[in-house]
């Protein structure tokens, strides 16, 4: 679905900046948050197509993040991929790799991600 809005949560610019450049050559449109907090605010004002939440971050984490969106009957259906380089940063955060899986994220891709392999994935969410 080119076009399809994407909501890229992630507090690394560096991975936002590339991120946005592969996602923007489909082209996808891109809002960017560099928090939990601001991700939450976004959600609500933008209403993405499908969410791109990294684990790890300041403010809320996107465990939290994504538990929240799941739970309101306003957003549950938005699709959410967890990015995570969180087997390499367990000991960072208080959750587990089973607490993640528990949550209703849609699919978790491992970071570094590969740009065919992202795109892929986020097309496959678009569809269903």
């Amino acid at each position: 679905m080119a076009g399809a809005k994407i909501l890229l949560v992630d507090d690394d610019q560096d991975f936002v900046e590339a991120t946005r450049t592969v996602l923007e050559s489909v082209p996808y449109e891109v809002v960017v948050a560099y928090d939990g907090d601001e991700a939450l605010k976004k959600v609500g004002e933008e209403r993405p197509d499908l969410i791109l939440l990294d684990i790890i971050m300041p403010t809320r984490d996107g465990f939290h993040v994504c538990e929240k969106l799941k739970g309101d009957p306003q957003f549950w259906d938005i699709p959410i991929i967890m990015l995570t380089s969180l087997s390499q940063r367990i000991s960072e955060t208080t959750y587990s790799v089973h607490d993640g899986m528990m949550l209703e994220a849609d699919d978790f891709i491992d970071k570094p991600v590969r740009p065919a392999e992202l795109l892929a994935r986020i097309a496959r969410l678009l569809r269903k």
